[in-house]
């Protein structure tokens, strides 16, 4: 039984599409431009999403009751260039402000990063709120930003979700949504037992670990809070007066790191004549594991270009579309996409089709299965629900009225 129909634009690999068809939803209309994720689009639901929302014209969408949209992050993400609608990216939020007008669907669900909310002193938020509302939409004041986590998968990934309701098709005057509290995970609840040589770390990665490892393991610092620049242990303040204060703070912190530690470091250089040679990016290091923990091994690991970062094996980073792909120190091995999957709460049976790194990049881009659907469930699902309870009703009054003696013998 079919409740509602749905259009899944900016579609990816079907994130809202798997979240909607939970509650028997239908698709009447995808749209997306990579190939990748339009031919996964298609092995999964059998639908071709080789659309470009900027071109659709209104004939041809057939008629819906909800809009879905995780429109480009990119240009209000932190990773990304942050220039907002000032990128021809942020403009696809206008091609489905044009969409709306001329569809006008009762039910609006749209998701991005979660420094849309923050992004240009809120002034984003502030335009795609005002937006929505000029055409007739009633829109929570604040969009509502949930992760993962909060949903006992293992992986700090904030969302912002903005659920939008036709103010002629609802009797609220506010959206509200209670947002659970984060739970306490475990990375190996999602890992497979067994994986490809392939998802292995290479030799390199591997001399790069070890270096560090060592450096963990020996130095006296109980405070390792801050990144740590090995190539700014030797420098002179005189040198660094004319760099931003919060790049002086944290060299000042590597100075005396090196200060209050420096026979063990000369030490640790000269056993790894290899750290000249290591890419920049390498010679740096971040420690987000603590006092409690005193092994790189036993954390969760990725080659960044801030430098390698070290984080508690109690839940992943964020996915995202850009390659640093989590390492599990315990293994030294990449997550593999099927554990990607898992941590965006698509079902086993979801086929990958593509290869390894397009596939990092389609789960890296898509959204949580399990908080979209929390998310609808617990805004739009309601009004549908309401409404059509309503019409039901409205169908037996009408009924009963037209044959009073049918209706007084029910």
């Amino acid at each position: 039984m079919k409740t509602f129909k749905f259009i899944d634009l900016c579609a990816g690999i079907g994130g809202f599409h798997l979240a909607l068809k939970e509650y028997w939803g239908e698709c009447v209309l995808a749209a997306e431009i990579d190939k990748f994720a339009i031919e996964v689009y298609k092995e999964n639901y059998n639908i071709n999403s080789e659309n470009n929302i900027t071109k659709i014209a209104k004939r041809d969408i057939p008629a819906y009751d909800v809009l879905c949209a995780g429109f480009p992050c990119q240009t209000f993400s932190k990773a990304g260039s942050q220039l907002g609608f000032e990128d021809i990216r942020g403009t696809i939020f206008f091609d489905i402000i044009r969409i709306l007008i001329e569809t006008q669907p009762k039910y609006v669900l749209l998701e991005n990063v979660r420094n849309l909310a923050s992004h240009d002193k809120g002034n984003t938020w502030n335009v795609i709120r005002k937006k929505l509302i000029e055409i007739g939409y009633l829109v929570p004041e604040k969009p509502f930003i949930l992760s993962p986590i909060n949903f006992g998968v293992p992986q700090s990934r904030e969302r912002v979700f903005i659920p939008c309701i036709r103010k002629d098709a609802t009797k609220l005057k506010k959206i509200n949504l209670i947002v659970p509290p984060k739970q306490k995970t475990s990375v190996f609840d999602i890992l497979e037992k067994e994986v490809g040589e392939k998802y292995k770390i290479s030799l390199y990665e591997r001399e790069v670990l070890e270096i560090w490892e060592e450096f963990i393991m020996g130095i006296e610092s109980q405070n390792l809070g801050f990144p740590i620049w090995y190539d700014s242990f030797r420098l002179k303040k005189k040198e660094i007066v004319d760099l931003p204060k919060w790049k002086q703070d944290i060299i000042n912190k590597n100075i005396k790191l090196y200060s209050d530690n420096k026979k063990f470091i000369n030490k640790w250089e000269k056993q790894h004549k290899k750290l000249q040679n290591l890419k920049p990016t390498d010679r740096k290091f971040e420690w987000q594991m603590g006092n409690n923990y005193k092994s790189i091994y036993e954390g969760i690991i990725q080659f960044r270009p801030s430098g390698v970062r070290v984080k508690k094996p109690d839940f992943f980073p964020a996915l995202v579309a850009i390659v640093h792909t989590p390492i599990v120190g315990k293994y030294l091995r990449k997550l593999t996409p099927k554990e990607c999957s898992r941590l965006q709460s698509f079902p086993e049976e979801f086929k990958i089709i593509s290869q390894d790194n397009q596939a990092y990049k389609q789960f890296g881009n898509s959204l949580n299965v399990k908080v979209a659907k929390y998310v609808f469930e617990n805004t739009i699902l309601k009004e549908i629900n309401k409404n059509q309870e309503s019409s039901k009703w409205e169908k037996l009054i009408k009924q009963n009225k037209s044959n009073p003696k049918q209706g007084n013998e029910t």
